[in-house]
Order: C-alpha cells, then sequence, then structure tokens
C-alpha cells in the first residue's frame, strides 16, 4: 500500500505507453512487463479516452472545486475497473496536492505514479492503446518517456473483434478502424526521436519471446528475467482471466501457433474488403496479401452505407450474446460515466 509523506522526496518515476490495436496481444504483453520488478503496468481504465471528451462538463480546472471534482470521479473510475488494480489505494486529496497542472494529463500520469510506487517500480505502463490520438498532449504535458508500439496482422485481429465484446464488428469498419491506428502510430514514430520508439510485432513475440522480450527490455533499460516469460502463474494474469471473456488465455502460456486465424474465419467478402481498405497498411508492416485482384465495388458508397448499418447491427447483438459476467464486470464504471453525464447535466 502507499503511503505519502509530503516532505519525502520521491524517485523521479518514467511513464510507457502503449499504442497499436486492441486484439493484438496487449493484455499478455502487459502481464509480461508486469513481472519485473522496475514497471508496474495494470489493466488499463481508459481514462483519458472516457474522460477526453467530458472536459467540457467540468468547467475551468483552475478552480478547485472543478479540478477536484475531476479528480475523485478519475478516482472512482479507476476503483470501478473490471480488473482491479492489485495493492494500490488512491486518495483523492494528495493527488490534487501532487499535481502542478490542473489537468486530466497530470491526473492520468500521478494515477500510473502512485501504481508505480506501491510496488516500487521505476516506471509504469499504460495498455490504453487509444492514447496515441493524444499523443501531442502527452507530449506537451512530458508525461511519457518511451512508447511500445505493437501490432500484429490486422486481419488477425479483426477476426479477434467479431469475437469480442467491445469493439467493431463489420469487417468494413474492422479494416478502417484497424488502419487508422497504424496510421497514427507511423505519424508518432515519425516526430518522434527513435529511441524513444519501440516496434514491436506480435507474431516474433509468440515465436520467439524470449528473443523479443530482451529486445524490449534492452529498449527500456531494465533487466530481462525468465519470470517474464511465466507470466500465467501470476496473481496479475489469474484476476485478468477472470475477470472476462477476452482474457482467458492469460492463464495459458504463449500460444505459438495463434496466427492466421483469419483464413479459417473470415465469411464470403471479408478478406477482399479487408485487404481493399487496409492492404496498403498491411504492406507497409510487412504482411503478404491474398487478393490479388479484388473487386473494389464492394466498397463503393452505397456498399459503405449498408456496412456502417450493419456494423451497428452487430454491435448490439454482441452485447445481446455476451455472457452476463462480463457485462456485470462492466457496469459499475458504465453507470458512473452516465451519472457523471446526468449530474453536471441536471
Amino acid at each position: 500500500m502507499f503511503n505519502f509523506f509530503p516532505n519525502f522526496k520521491m524517485k523521479a518515476i518514467h511513464g510507457i505507453q502503449m499504442i497499436g490495436t486492441q486484439r493484438s496481444g496487449s493484455n499478455l504483453l502487459r502481464v509480461i512487463l508486469d513481472q519485473s520488478p522496475d514497471i508496474v503496468s495494470p489493466h488499463p481504465a481508459h481514462i483519458l479516452v472516457n474522460f477526453r471528451p467530458l472536459l467540457g462538463l467540468y468547467g475551468e480546472l483552475s478552480y478547485p472545486e472543478n479540478y477536484n471534482r475531476l479528480v475523485s470521479d478519475v478516482v472512482d473510475y479507476v476503483n470501478a475497473n473490471p480488473v482491479p488494480w492489485e495493492d494500490v489505494v488512491f486518495n483523492k486529496r494528495q493527488i490534487v496536492e501532487r499535481s502542478t497542472s490542473n489537468s486530466l494529463f497530470e491526473i492520468n500520469k500521478l494515477i500510473y505514479e502512485i501504481a508505480a510506487e506501491s510496488k516500487n517500480a521505476a516506471m509504469w505502463c499504460c495498455k490504453s492503446m487509444n492514447n496515441v490520438y493524444f499523443s501531442s498532449e502527452l507530449e506537451s504535458h512530458g508525461s511519457i518517456k518511451k512508447y511500445i508500439y505493437l501490432y500484429r496482422d490486422g486481419r488477425d485481429v479483426a477476426a479477434s473483434f467479431k469475437k469480442a465484446i467491445v469493439g467493431e464488428k463489420h469487417i468494413y469498419s474492422l479494416a478502417r478502424q484497424w488502419k487508422q491506428d497504424q496510421e497514427e502510430c507511423f505519424r508518432l514514430r515519425d516526430s518522434i526521436p527513435a529511441d524513444r520508439f519501440f516496434s514491436l510485432n506480435y507474431e516474433e513475440l509468440i515465436i520467439d519471446p524470449e528473443k523479443t522480450v530482451k529486445r524490449l527490455c534492452d529498449f527500456l533499460d531494465i533487466t530481462f528475467t525468465i519470470n517474464m516469460l511465466q507470466y500465467y502463474t501470476s496473481q496479475t494474469s489469474k484476476v485478468t482471466a477472470a475477470s472476462g471473456e477476452m482474457w482467458k488465455n492469460l492463464e495459458k502460456p504463449i500460444m505459438t501457433d495463434n496466427t492466421g486465424n483469419y483464413l479459417k474465419s473470415f465469411e464470403k467478402n471479408d478478406l477482399d474488403i479487408f485487404e481493399l481498405v487496409a492492404g496498403d497498411t498491411l504492406a507497409k508492416l510487412g504482411y503478404p496479401l491474398h487478393v490479388s485482384s479484388p473487386d473494389k465495388e464492394l466498397i463503393s458508397a452505397d456498399n459503405i452505407e449498408f456496412y456502417k448499418t450493419e456494423n451497428i447491427r452487430l454491435k448490439k447483438q454482441s452485447q445481446l450474446d455476451a455472457k452476463e459476467n462480463d457485462l456485470e464486470k462492466r457496469k459499475p464504471q458504465e453507470q458512473l460515466l452516465k451519472e457523471i453525464k446526468e449530474r453536471v447535466l441536471a
């Protein structure tokens, strides 16, 4: 448990941001990193993604009462995470006192720093991969020392999302989202020094995990330990696996053959549509294309409108088909966001 003493000088703690697209092995990498004594890598609460659009509801954060309320809501939201943060206790008043600026990015940094201090770690890793879309603000705030870009064959990402409780569901929407995420990561990569950006290929990770994780440890300047590859025996993995269907494989060793799943699960024109939309991005990342002459009519304006409508229907159906335990785990955070919107708008 973390105890804060105002006169105690804490060592510098550095932030690491994982970026890319979910369903790319990010929770696997997260629990691997969390086995290092130097890093804390809790299950993401997606603070920036969920609260950045709500900031207008809080008013000027320079006013203490507005900032205090935001701190309180963010802490409550993290505490309601479907996968609990182990051995971390937040004191809202102390977060306010430690803030060097009144901003959501400061709160996000302090939340993770407190988690790192609870483990006596020198670094924290945030697995909210969509934070790549806030990279300009993260850079301005100075929260992140290094970025880990985790990427996987987008067609396998799409195949995984089709079965998940979250995310897009129609292949067109999945291809667009995956392409957009990778291109945003490329943009960040090209805008910062090379020694702050590490590209990690999922397929390489599962084929040769020790070599890949050692390379990552060198980048982060931490010591590789064999415990990192025995993540599946950890309490972190067990708690995460028990918290949702999407994470059940975290109790198992790395599945070295977990590639090419889309070749078995894609239906009808899925492969053609994905490669029409995101084939150029697949090629940039070194993935071979299968369709030499896809029918471009598949992404005509009329078809795209149909795909968007179908995506909405499939997302609703996904919620109806989801396991009750998965839905229940997510309700506390959903209810809190609903109450925040209703409270401010009332």
